[in-house]
């Protein structure tokens, strides 16, 4: 799936994918596949080339527009969470870097994304299209989803919400999974909604990150 020939397989990096995963699994990240798209998807690709150095460290980076590619920590736990099978349809609020879509694509998702950002959405789309990935982006407000493709068998959201959006809710397949940051604008709680039969929901809390605000009709007012 992945195109080499962007530049992406520059060797000096390849060991310090194989460190990260290292990392990862010593934090508690079990799922083979999720492991298996993180010492494949070539993270710094994703950031600026004076970062490219760092893109290996467990940490956030800027992007730009006052927005960051996450923690790999985070990304790994929200991924696992999402218990994504290959060809399930998956909802992204927040494409950001176009990192955490790649992941995504790698463990076989159809992949669709929102981003509100004019110059990320623009940057993501061409660096993911480099890479050789297959996506749908729109740009728009995540907070609302994107109904023209719902149902979605796992939507994730890669900002930090006041609360569960509800028009996200409503546009799970039935067994579809939602994890999303919920909680005030400096520290979050990840929820994991999973849709049980129609009108039923099961919730499940797990623990505190800290994200960018989800701004948005559904989310923080900017």
């Amino acid at each position: 799936m992945l195109n080499w020939g962007s530049g992406a397989n520059n060797p000096k990096f390849k060991r310090r994918r194989e460190r990260l995963v290292e990392t990862l699994a010593d934090k508690g990240i079990e799922d083979p596949r999720v492991l298996e798209a993180f010492s494949i998807v070539p993270r710094h690709v994703f950031v600026d080339t004076a970062l490219q150095d760092r893109a290996y460290k467990d940490t956030a980076l800027p992007i730009g527009k006052e927005q960051t590619i996450s923690q790999p920590f985070t990304v790994a736990s929200q991924t696992e969470l999402l218990e994504v099978q290959p060809g399930e349809k998956v909802l992204e609020i927040g494409t950001g870097s176009g990192y955490q879509a790649a992941i995504l694509c790698e463990l076989g998702a159809e992949v669709y994304t929102v981003e509100r950002h004019k110059k990320l959405y623009e940057k993501a789309r061409t660096t993911l299209k480099n890479l050789g990935y297959s996506i749908r982006a729109k740009l728009g407000d995540g907070t609302l989803g994107w109904s023209a493709y719902a149902p979605y068998d796992a939507i994730v959201v890669t900002a930090g919400a006041p609360v569960v959006p509800e028009d996200l809710v409503g546009q799970l397949a039935l067994n579809g999974r939602l994890v999303v940051p919920v909680g005030n604008e400096s520290r979050q709680e990840m929820v994991r909604i999973i849709k049980i039969r129609e009108d039923e929901y099961e919730e499940e809390h797990y623990s505190d990150f800290k994200f960018v605000p989800l701004i948005g009709k559904k989310g923080w007012q900017k």
